[in-house]
């Protein structure tokens, strides 16, 4: 495996010998990974090559699943997410998700959608006007607020699939996150969607660190700062996204860029 990684000290997000298992079958083999603070980092590769299963246990989204269990480090400014006495959900409100398909609270509306990571996060929950304080500032930064301001206490089904998408990342962002996870989070949307959700993400970098998971090589060319190609459940290669896509050092990484496999 071939890695650019920089030094710890310069690291907000550093992954350390990840394995990940589902039951007996092992998913990640040993995945070392560092992301730089308020960065774009993609991570592509074939189907099944353990993309999704990496990024969900960057915020132990993976704990979901019954059967999944993690060997390994993953600090984020320096301590270990994994570390006996973090509270997962804690650890979800400085490590914001969005996933490939938009998932609105159906009964909720767009205001109490935006709202709800709030009211999980420890401590005094915010009073009625601090909220929504919060939730404008998050559908802002979504660039969403413009089009939904007028209709904030109706459903938020009634919303296309890129303002749902939008909303679900204003829902991620309510919670003041330090690093965005996103899940192919434009592969069910149109083209037109599809930039409003780019554009938005490079603009996000001034703010978090983003580690994003897409088939589309070319979406990871546009928005991406460095690059891990990920194959068979094993970090192939990493490093700045033009060098990947131009001199990449492995050949399974180039055969894979240029189309021959995957």
């Amino acid at each position: 495996m071939s890695s650019t990684n920089p030094p710890a000290a310069e690291l907000a997000f550093d992954a350390k010998d990840v394995c990940v298992w589902y039951g007996e079958k092992q998913a990640l083999y040993g995945i070392s990974l560092g992301v730089r603070p308020k960065s774009i980092t993609s991570i592509i590769g074939p189907s099944g090559c353990g993309k999704s299963t990496f990024l969900r246990c960057l915020n132990r989204m993976h704990e979901t699943v019954p059967t999944a269990r993690v060997e390994g480090e993953v600090e984020l400014d320096g301590r270990d997410i994994y570390a006996r006495g973090v509270n997962a959900i804690a650890v979800r409100k400085h490590i914001g998700m969005v996933f490939q398909r938009p998932t609105p609270f159906p009964t909720m509306s767009i205001r109490d959608n935006v709202a709800a990571g709030l009211r999980v996060i420890d401590g005094p929950k915010p009073a009625r006007g601090k909220s929504d304080e919060i939730v404008e500032r998050a559908l802002t930064r979504a660039a969403l607020w413009n089009e939904v301001k007028d209709r904030l206490s109706t459903s938020a089904i009634g919303l296309s699939g890129g303002q749902q998408q939008r909303l679900c990342i204003a829902r991620a962002l309510a919670t003041e996150p330090k690093v965005l996870l996103l899940d192919e989070p434009t592969a069910s949307l149109d083209p037109i969607s599809t930039q409003a959700v780019e554009e938005l993400v490079y603009e996000l970098r001034s703010d978090m660190t983003i580690v994003i998971v897409t088939h589309n090589m070319q979406q990871a060319a546009r928005v991406s700062d460095s690059t891990a190609f990920f194959l068979n459940g094993e970090l192939v290669e990493m490093g700045a996204t033009n060098d990947i896509f131009t001199t990449p050092k492995d050949d399974r990484t180039e055969a894979y860029i240029t189309g021959r496999f995957g």
